[in-house]
């Protein structure tokens, strides 16, 4: 029960460490394989680029996502992930796309905890942006670490912005852009949706 003009004497919880912070503490291994990355948490993933191969890890993931996560990431529901789909997305064109994954091989089957890509508009000297995390992995930096990432890669290609769509209800996604020096311009044809942009 909560009584109204009491004091608790409990503390509140902690907060959780900002986004930069979450992943201070990561060692990072380069091989040929990738980079083996380790959370604050302990566990570790591999970072690499997507492989054709990774058709039915993907598929998988998709299953693990609530109803929920599936329409932040792709902005309407979806029962789930069609196979065309899932090789489209794992079969990309490097010119015009980047897509890494997080891959936990601490299983077996190897899974796909994590995904970021972007895709370039050379017209407009921009690139789209949209980053997954399966929700058991949520909260030790990965976001932060995909993002990154995507950042380093559109300035590699010279580009001058990166941009995405964000539901408002998608907090941690808002906060972690902002902490990357996003900007926020509500969507009036699109009621609940935002577009991020950062300058490059």
């Amino acid at each position: 029960m909560i009584t109204a003009g009491l004091r608790s004497t409990v503390p509140p919880p902690p907060l959780p460490p900002r986004s930069r912070e979450r992943y201070a503490g990561a060692l990072t291994v380069h091989t040929a394989h990738g980079e083996r990355m380790r959370s604050h948490d302990g566990r570790e993933l591999w970072l690499r680029e997507i492989e054709p191969g990774d058709v039915a890890a993907l598929r998988r993931c998709f299953t693990r996502l609530s109803p929920e996560e599936i329409r932040r990431r792709f902005l309407h529901a979806m029962s789930e992930l069609p196979m065309p789909m899932a090789q489209r997305l794992c079969t990309i064109d490097p010119v015009r796309e980047t897509a890494l994954v997080l891959v936990d091989e601490s299983v077996r089957p190897a899974e796909i905890r994590g995904v970021g890509r972007i895709y370039v508009d050379d017209a407009a000297d921009s690139a789209e942006f949209s980053v997954l995390v399966e929700h058991a992995w949520a909260r030790v930096g990965l976001g932060l670490l995909l993002m990154q990432r995507l950042v380093d890669d559109c300035r590699r290609r010279g580009l001058a912005e990166l941009w995405g769509y964000v539901l408002l209800e998608n907090r941690p996604m808002l906060e972690l852009c902002r902490e990357l020096g996003f900007t926020r311009r509500l969507m009036p044809d699109e009621p609940g949706t935002a577009q991020l942009t950062l300058r490059l």
